[in-house]
């Protein structure tokens, strides 16, 4: 009877072990999974995510958004991985553990660089959490992989090799399929007479003269998601260059100001808030945001908010080249 009932113990505590080992795989696998997809579910969503990456002194749009499918496949392979059993214990929760620290290293520069505020983007716009919290966050992923090491050290299968390359196909090539990769486009050129004398009516004046010389002016709204997403794009290009001459023509009221300047992070970047919505819609236009780029009170170009027609080195080329040879507006 003593054999019987030791040989009952092992079993019950073996299918515990394994029971709580799966459960644990599994939410594991899901947060990869999750987190992945709230970063591709939608373009304003993938827009947010890839923009991190240029806030962290990436050029190139199109690298960023290299880095940023792959960083997705990634976790997208990681949750496949977890899920398909697929040489866990000689490489996947090795490549969890690993990743999760990169992960935590990332966030304590961003914390260093910005503080603790606003979103990280570990789950997109899905479920805001800040940097600390993320953490905190991946700390604890990192002690349930070690747990699952200990428990849930499932042996390898046949053909394992076959279902890691099929499995890692479909992470990365997800996140290019979902998200098109754009590879760039120049601003519209346009020759269009903008009166900036507009700006200048006031006491509230720019304290630099738009009117002369080459200019990238951007009216925007403070209450306008993609205005928000292209000031955070101007503010990324004016840190990274401040030779541009960008300048932002903001439209709303004082204390809209604060939830925007936290949201973008563009105080630094010069602005003058045109509480004057006439000649506000007069100079911007229909629609916000509106990026003219003005020579001399001429609009030579303009621009989408989206980033691949906010090329830093296009902007260099257009400041240093000479006047183009219109002659209107002047």
């Amino acid at each position: 009877m003593e054999n019987i009932g030791l040989h009952s113990s092992k079993g019950a505590a073996f299918y515990a072990r394994r029971i709580i080992g799966a459960t644990l795989l599994v939410a594991l696998a899901a947060t990869f999974l999750y987190s992945g997809y709230t970063k591709i579910y939608s373009e304003n969503a993938f827009d947010n995510f890839q923009w991190t990456f240029l806030d962290l002194g990436i050029s190139s749009v199109v690298i960023a958004g290299i880095i940023a499918r792959m960083m997705i496949g990634l976790e997208f392979m990681l949750g496949l991985l977890l899920l398909g059993h697929v040489f866990l214990k000689e490489f996947t929760y090795k490549a969890v553990l690993a990743i999760l620290a990169i992960f935590v290293i990332y966030l304590i520069v961003v914390i260093a660089k910005q503080g603790n505020s606003g979103n990280c983007g570990c789950f997109g716009d899905k479920l805001a959490m800040k940097p600390l919290t993320a953490i905190w966050k991946n700390l604890i992923m990192m002690g349930v992989t070690v747990v699952l090491m200990l428990l849930y050290p499932v042996k390898p299968y046949k053909f394992q090799e076959y279902v890691f390359l099929l499995l890692c196909l479909v992470a990365f090539s997800t996140p290019f399929v979902v998200q098109n990769l754009y590879l760039g486009t120049n601003p519209e050129r346009i020759s269009q007479p903008i009166d900036l004398n507009l700006l200048y009516k006031y006491p509230s004046a720019p304290a630099t003269d738009l009117r002369k010389g080459k200019h990238i002016i951007a009216f925007m709204s403070l209450t306008c998601p993609h205005c928000k997403k292209a000031a955070y794009l101007l503010q990324i290009i004016h840190r990274e260059h401040p030779e541009l001459p960008i300048y932002m023509v903001l439209d709303g009221h004082e204390s809209q100001q604060k939830a925007f300047f936290d949201e973008t992070h563009a105080t630094h970047v010069p602005y003058l808030l045109y509480q004057h919505i006439e000649d506000f819609t007069a100079l911007a236009g229909p629609g916000v945001p509106a990026i003219y780029w003005v020579n001399d009170g001429v609009i030579e170009y303009k621009s989408k908010y989206a980033y691949y027609q906010l090329d830093p080195k296009f902007m260099q080329k257009w400041v240093a080249a000479p006047p183009l040879a219109t002659g209107q507006g002047k």
